[in-house]
This record gives structure tokens, C-alpha cells and sequence, in this order.
């Protein structure tokens, strides 16, 4: 009852000019990721309620050699989480312990490591956290359950506030779209909101 989501949300999309202005004309849609180290798991991402962490995202994939964004930008997005994964729910984090769990003995099985949650210089790497949610999402069809529209999680990133902090710089709330029709529409944001 309490894993589905009542209401609209408002998430934030950091990406290249280019793409928030087909996406607002209704000429694209956004692209799922399925990077093996995309830690809420394969979906679209949004920022929860913060345009200004998304801008800086989006700034910070500018500056990469290999990077596609040239002038980085914010799209907003009319969310509904539908039956959605939240990591902020206590109950939901034993689920996401039972797909370790399996995920663990099915590579234990076959020989295989388990992959590693690791920091670069620019990007943290949640390949571990990837397979896991994605091997929930697998158990929960194998077995004919509901799958989850959308997972939400609280990331903790970056340096300390102040010393001996539990806040962080970077901070932040993310979600990832699992199914388009949970994007009910998009918006431009307005300058001031997200700087």
C-alpha cells in the first residue's frame, strides 16, 4: 500500500541545450541509461527537486574530453513514481538485501566476482549497487510480482559541510524512470530556480 506514490513530483534532468529544446518540442524523448554502474539501475534519472544540482551535473559531464554536452542545460519533468523502489523506505531496503543475497550466490555459483561500487576522479561508479537493484527487479518478475515503475534513493556525496559532518556538498535525492508513462510532461525551468 505505502510503496505506491501519491501525487506529482517535480524532477531535474541535467543534459546539452540540444536536448532539453527537442525534448520540450516534443521532437525526443529522453534516453534510458544502462550503464553497469548506474546505481538506482537501468531508467531514466532525475534530480528530486533540485535544478541547480542538475545544472552542476550537467556542467561537470562538459568539462570530460569524450563529453556530448557543449552548453549544459536543465529540463524539468512531471513525475509520478507510480509502485515505486524508494531507498528512503526501511522496509524496501531488506528487499534490495535479498537481491545481494541473490545476486551474491548466483555469481558464487558460476564463479564469478562480484562487481565493486568504486570512486574516479569525476564520477562515483555504483556497479555493485547497479547489479543488485537490477537483479530485484529480475527476481520479481521471475516470480510474477509487480515490477517497479521508479526507484528513488538519498545519495550521499562529496565533501563535508563542516568537520565531522553527516551533511555532505553534493548531497542529493535521485530518481530513475523505469517506465516513460510515469513522465507526465516537461517544462523549461526558470532561470532563477536553477542557479
Amino acid at each position: 500500500m505505502y510503496t505506491s506514490r501519491t501525487g506529482l513530483i517535480l524532477g531535474f534532468h541535467g543534459t546539452d541545450e540540444s536536448i532539453v529544446r527537442a525534448v520540450v518540442n516534443g521532437e525526443t524523448e529522453l534516453q534510458a541509461s544502462s550503464n553497469k554502474y548506474d546505481w538506482l539501475g537501468n531508467g531514466t534519472y532525475f534530480w528530486d527537486n533540485s535544478p541547480s544540482r542538475a545544472l552542476a551535473w550537467a556542467e561537470q559531464l562538459s568539462r570530460r574530453p569524450d563529453s556530448r554536452i557543449t552548453q549544459p542545460a536543465v529540463l524539468g519533468a512531471i513525475l509520478d513514481l507510480g509502485y515505486c523502489l524508494d531507498l528512503l523506505d526501511y522496509r524496501n531496503l531488506k528487499l534490495v538485501k535479498s537481491g545481494y543475497l541473490t545476486l551474491q550466490a548466483n555469481l558464487i555459483a558460476r564463479g564469478e566476482a562480484l562487481p565493486a561500487n568504486f570512486n574516479t576522479a569525476d564520477l562515483l561508479q555504483r556497479e555493485l549497487d547497479c547489479a543488485v537493484i537490477e537483479t530485484l527487479h529480475e527476481m520479481m518478475q521471475e516470480v510474477g510480482s509487480r515490477t517497479f515503475d521508479s526507484v528513488r534513493g538519498m545519495f550521499s556525496e562529496g565533501k563535508e559541510l563542516y568537520p565531522n559532518a553527516g551533511f555532505r556538498e553534493k548531497d542529493h535525492i535521485q530518481i530513475c524512470i523505469r517506465r516513460l508513462d510515469c513522465i507526465k510532461g516537461y517544462f523549461l525551468p526558470l532561470p532563477r530556480i536553477v542557479s
